[in-house]
């Protein structure tokens, strides 16, 4: 039976991993796998996060089922910190899922449930998971441009007139913040003119925020996804509490489907279609990071530190970001690397060819994926000036 199973394409970032692994020099430097690291190169845990676990471990009695939507407490409390108040909470239906790739997946499944022929329009690039998944299910795919690589920036117009091509049935998946893999953001007034022209279209928006507290705070980086929320009749959210709050191995993520019906018909048959989503797949969704993240938000006390903590990270991110782009300023004696400082969240994506990429990791020891895309919190302030050397080394 499984003689006729095929090999697939390994990970590119789980292959670069290993191969970082395995190669023995000291000095190597790790810029492609996509969690967050202290000066120390350790991704750690949140000092909230372990008080949250241990009141967690004190007054849980049972580790019982909770529910195919997961826990309510948490549905409401990420609801809350993605959304705020820009919609009403009756139009929102949620469940947990494992981490923002299930969020993703389930997504996926639901649009292709509601329309066999959707087609899904990304932005060109985008996360590698979003193309595999879809090509996975037999969805379409259509790219539209997002970045431009001579300046390193969105480019708009690109964008506004490839997705003017959508239609009603059809489904414009946008990145919510931090944009994975080029770290450049629209600014308030391009997604004015996103969001106008989707609503011209018709086509449902669908926003994968992952990364909300890494780029401009919580509320400046939730901003463009509430006002989305309150624009359109009917959006998706897929939101990952991976890197905000640093349980990448929890898989702790949301789906909501939000509409502007007020038939409760309506809003009662999208919570039942996305329970019985989690239903096939994994019948009920893990509950300890769900369970982490709520003891957390529904404590005054608790929130604030982990704010703080959250800051704290998205400050030296960006501190990073600037120490960059000030020495590569200063040893090329130029502004081309200027957007590295205007890029947000953990990425940033350099434009150079796969050939130097492999060069900066033959010569230099310096991973990233194929595509130029760096993790900025990979580096801290004495491995910035080895990386800004081997950029102008191999001709960046």
């Amino acid at each position: 039976m499984f003689g006729s199973l095929q090999p697939q394409p390994a990970d590119k970032i789980l292959k670069l991993m290993q191969m970082f692994k395995d190669d023995p020099r000291e000095d190597k430097i790790d810029l492609g796998v996509g969690v967050y690291k202290n000066a120390n190169g350790v991704t750690p845990i949140m000092n909230a996060v372990k008080d949250a676990e241990e009141r967690i471990w004190q007054t849980q009695h049972s580790k019982a089922y909770v529910g195919l939507a997961g826990d309510a407490e948490f549905n409401e409390a990420l609801i809350e910190l993605v959304l705020a108040d820009s919609v009403s909470r009756a139009h929102v239906a949620a469940v947990a899922t494992p981490g923002g790739t299930g969020a993703v997946r389930q997504a996926f499944e639901l649009v292709r449930q509601a329309n066999p022929q959707v087609r899904l329009f990304v932005s060109q690039p985008t996360w590698p998971n979003h193309l595999s998944i879809l090509n996975y299910l037999g969805i379409e795919i259509v790219e539209y441009r997002y970045f431009d690589e001579h300046s390193r920036s969105v480019n708009l117009q690109g964008m506004l007139d490839d997705i003017a091509q959508a239609g009603p049935n059809d489904v414009v998946l946008m990145h919510g913040c931090c944009h994975n893999p080029t770290g450049a953001n629209l600014t308030s007034s391009e997604w004015d003119a996103v969001i106008a022209s989707i609503q011209q279209t018709g086509a449902t928006p669908m926003i994968d925020i992952a990364y909300q507290g890494f780029g401009d705070g919580l509320d400046n980086d939730a901003a463009a996804t509430r006002r989305i929320a309150s624009s359109c009749p009917e959006i998706i959210i897929a939101a990952s509490c991976s890197k905000n709050f640093g349980i990448y191995r929890e898989r702790t993520g949301q789906l909501m489907l939000i509409t502007s019906s007020k038939k409760k018909s309506v809003l009662n048959l999208n919570q039942d279609t996305l329970a019985f989503l989690n239903r096939q797949n994994y019948s009920f969704p893990p509950d300890h990071g769900g369970r982490i993240v709520s003891t957390i938000l529904n404590d005054d006390e608790l929130r604030t530190r982990w704010a703080d903590e959250l800051e704290h990270m998205r400050i030296s991110m960006l501190e990073i970001r600037a120490q960059l782009a000030r020495e590569l300023q200063q040893r090329s004696q130029s502004n081309r690397f200027g957007f590295i400082a205007q890029h947000r969240g953990m990425f940033s994506r350099l434009g150079c060819s796969p050939e130097k990429v492999d060069r900066l990791r033959d010569e230099h020891g310096i991973y990233m994926v194929g595509d130029s895309r760096i993790n900025i919190a990979g580096l801290n302030s004495q491995t910035v000036p080895i990386l800004a050397q081997a950029i102008l080394d191999v001709g960046i």
